[in-house]
């Protein structure tokens, strides 16, 4: 088990999602960054399937009642095992009754702890993923528990370390492609899709992003179409949605973009006021 000794802002038990459920009106959901996630699911030679904890802007503590490896990538929050500081993608070995923290935040949004086998946490329409009325929390809360197959061997311990490059969480370009109704824009309208620089608002969430700029919008609103993490839509206003994990699965808005999968995982690395531009790229 791993006990929840401080949750910290926002706290949630992730996977790849639910894929299959969107005609039961359930979102996907799954881990923000799948990049970061998998990558520490293969630093530990897991499943990428693996369940692992996603953190956002640190500033939480567990203990663990069992001993594990464990690998934590992604955003920089300065963790710590005990009073030690850890490297970042990189096997470690835990043991029974040691205690992991997150203090100051050196870089990113989110970081992910995954451990040996994965957490093992209940499973709902074919995940762990955490999500309001499909699991029986949304949130890691404290003292929290949070089972694990405890594993004690370090023969197979790696040394070995991975480097992110650092374009991942700082880059300004975030690549997408046409939306099902891009061509309704105009040319005007387009370009300005383009060569405007987009700042992310304080109404963000794993739901969506929505940006503050305001763009040229005589667009109708449509019937409910399919939408996706990642479909960028276009409100009445003039202000953009870029729909994230938590999406709903059905929208009345334009879609005139859709952001591809690893730009997506680069947005979940930017926060409130990061800023970035899209740049078309083709099918």
């Amino acid at each position: 088990m791993l006990k929840v000794l401080k949750a910290g802002f926002y706290t949630t038990i992730q996977d790849k999602g639910r894929v299959g459920f969107a005609s039961k009106g359930v979102p996907v959901s799954g881990a923000m960054d799948w990049y970061v996630a998998d990558l520490a699911n293969n630093i530990l030679n897991n499943s990428t399937k693996d369940a692992v904890l996603e953190i956002t802007l640190g500033a939480c503590k567990f203990e663990f009642l069992a001993s594990t490896i464990i690998c934590v990538s992604g955003g920089d929050f300065s963790p710590k095992l005990d009073a030690d500081e850890i490297q970042m993608n990189k096997q470690v070995l835990v043991k029974k009754g040691s205690v992991l923290s997150f203090g100051k935040v050196k870089y990113g949004v989110r970081c992910y702890l995954a451990l040996k086998g994965g957490f093992q946490s209940e499973i709902k329409l074919q995940s762990r993923s955490l999500y309001p009325n499909i699991t029986q929390n949304f949130i890691v809360k404290k003292d929290d528990k949070i089972p694990y197959k405890p594993f004690s061997s370090d023969s197979n311990t790696s040394k070995s370390s991975v480097k992110i490059n650092k374009t991942h969480f700082n880059t300004q370009i975030i690549n997408c492609y046409k939306g099902p109704e891009f061509d309704m824009l105009n040319m005007y309208q387009q370009k300005e899709l383009t060569n405007e620089i987009f700042t992310i608002s304080k109404e963000n969430s794993r739901m969506g992003y929505k940006l503050n700029e305001v763009i040229t919008n005589s667009l109708p609103q449509i019937l409910t179409s399919a939408v996706l993490p990642g479909t960028v839509q276009l409100t009445p206003s003039g202000k953009l949605i870029v729909l994230m994990r938590d999406c709903q699965v059905t929208g009345g808005y334009p879609r005139i973009l859709q952001v591809s999968k690893w730009s997506i995982s680069k947005l979940a690395q930017k926060t409130t006021n990061s800023s970035f531009q899209f740049s078309l790229i083709s099918v």
